[in-house]
């Protein structure tokens, strides 16, 4: 049986290496995509290539199997480097899925306060990676022999749909991932290939530390409240919805964003 590749960016730490670990038990080959390098817009450390490499080792622990995780350091902005990362996932199975996944975060402060440096680096890395992706993977996914069964999926926020005074233009990328998504799922009519996108509310990442320095909160278990469940998501929890809409039981949905967000957007 050939190896069914998927290929999974931000994939360092947080919901990225969560969904390895998901996708590697359920007996996918992933390639764990993570730049892990500083990004000297943004005030917070990034990914590191160790931080990288533990999500390798946990995702094949879990699995109980080896040489189904491989490690990739690259820009998931870089048009070059994301191409070369298609390619070699091709030549190591049948490459069915792209979950993109890398983003940032920046703001607690007005949209016309923040800089211009920072504007870019929401955009770039929240928006137009997820297009970039889509626009290099899909020819390889259609190329693949019918019946079809590929799949694309974007992490969003609940803050495309939710204002959230501080964070317009994280808001506004992440709403323009909603609707590209959209978009390319009607692109994708008739071809078997799906494209959706998951929205997580605030889940114990990095990036929600990273909110509540933004927003001068003592901790990020801060934001728990504003959820009807009253606590914090696990990225495994996310992980898990982006593992469904990769698996058969998310071959009828096409061109969703699903809420996985404790009910904070109802």
């Amino acid at each position: 049986m050939n190896r069914r590749v998927a290929i999974v960016t931000g994939a360092g730490r947080g919901i990225g290496a969560a969904t390895v670990a998901a996708l590697a038990a359920e007996g996918w080959s992933v390639v764990a995509v993570d730049r892990c390098t500083r990004d000297r817009r943004l005030p917070y450390a990034m990914a590191t290539e160790r931080d990288l490499d533990e999500a390798v080792a946990v995702a094949e622990a879990q699995a109980r199997r080896t040489d189904v995780v491989r490690a990739v350091v690259a820009d998931a902005t870089d048009r070059e480097a994301l191409a070369s990362v298609i390619e070699g996932a091709e030549a190591w199975g049948d490459l069915e899925a792209f979950v993109a996944n890398a983003g940032v975060i920046a703001g607690g402060l007005p949209a016309w306060e923040l800089t211009a440096e920072q504007q870019r680096a929401l955009l770039e890395v929240n928006l137009e990676s997820v297009i970039l992706a889509a626009q290099l993977v899909a020819p390889s996914l259609l190329g693949r022999p019918r019946p079809r069964s590929g799949r694309f999926v974007a992490v969003t926020s609940s803050g495309a749909t939710r204002g959230m005074s501080g964070l317009a233009t994280y808001s506004a990328a992440k709403a323009g991932v909603e609707g590209f998504v959209r978009g390319l799922a009607a692109d994708l009519h008739g071809s078997g290939v799906t494209a959706n996108a998951v929205a997580p509310g605030s889940t114990d990442t990095p990036l929600l530390t990273e909110s509540a320095r933004l927003f001068d909160l003592p901790s990020p278990r801060d934001f728990a409240p504003c959820q009807p469940l009253e606590r914090l998501l696990v990225p495994a929890e996310v992980a898990a919805t982006i593992a469904f809409l990769l698996g058969p039981g998310g071959s009828a949905i096409t061109g969703a964003t699903v809420p996985v967000d404790g009910g904070l957007t109802i």
